[in-house]
């Protein structure tokens, strides 16, 4: 009986149709599950993008400088910092000019995670190429013990398990061929107006170090970075 009455019960019951989605819905629906693989596919490609060109169009430097801190150095800065190191050094790839590239690795306070992490993803590409020799730091215990990169300011490498830092840089104050230098002033525009101050007070708190290595694998033209390192501490104080 129960089959009976189910039967007359649900015989004119028709299942439910599936909608058939627009092709508006359907691409909604399909951003909303794939869009974060989309931004890291971007950002990857015009991280890997900036390599490529950098490496098929950029002047080659003599030397390069890492700039590692908070926020990013003015530009005035940056090309003050370069043309100091150029100063005291040599043409070692023979192209007839002494050109210095400093690269900045900002992570803007921390504040955009994307920010810090294209910052690091640079960084680590540039450590593990040994592309930087010289280092100027906001932080130098800090980034040691991060990356553990930095040798001792003779050029030996610090006892296996000290990453704390010490004896690895020096302030940029305390290099007189450093300090004295004048590096002028920087200007940038900010909120509508315009920052300005002296390059020589921005770059006071900042210490430079130079690069360790633990492999065969080292810097371009080390010897000449070498002598350079020799040149723009000679006469500090540690």
């Amino acid at each position: 009986m129960a089959s009976e009455y189910l039967k007359k019960k649900y015989q004119d019951v028709k299942p439910d149709v599936k909608r058939e989605l627009t092709p508006a819905e359907k691409r909604k629906n399909w951003w909303h599950y794939h869009k974060w693989h989309v931004v890291l596919c971007v950002g990857l490609v015009v991280i890997l993008g900036s390599i490529v060109w950098n490496a098929l169009h950029q002047v080659k430097p003599d030397y390069q400088i890492a700039y590692v801190g908070t926020n990013a150095l003015p530009e005035d800065t940056a090309a003050a910092v370069e043309g100091c190191f150029a100063a005291f050094g040599e043409d070692l790839n023979g192209d007839g000019s002494v050109v210095v590239r400093l690269e900045q690795y900002a992570s803007s306070d921390g504040t955009d995670p994307q920010t810090v992490m294209a910052a690091t993803v640079k960084l680590m590409a540039d450590l593990e190429e040994c592309a930087s020799y010289f280092f100027l730091l906001e932080d130098p215990e800090g980034f040691q013990q991060n990356y553990f990169t930095l040798s001792l300011l003779d050029g030996s490498l610090p006892a296996d398990g000290d990453d704390s830092g010490k004896g690895t840089y020096l302030a940029w104050e305390q290099c007189p061929a450093l300090a004295r230098t004048d590096l002028g002033d920087y200007s940038y525009a900010l909120l509508g107006g315009t920052a300005s101050g002296s390059s020589n007070e921005l770059v006071s708190g900042l210490y430079i170090a130079r690069r360790g290595f633990w492999t065969e694998k080292d810097s371009p033209y080390l010897e000449g970075c070498n002598a350079l390192w020799e040149k723009i501490t000679e006469g500090a104080v540690s």
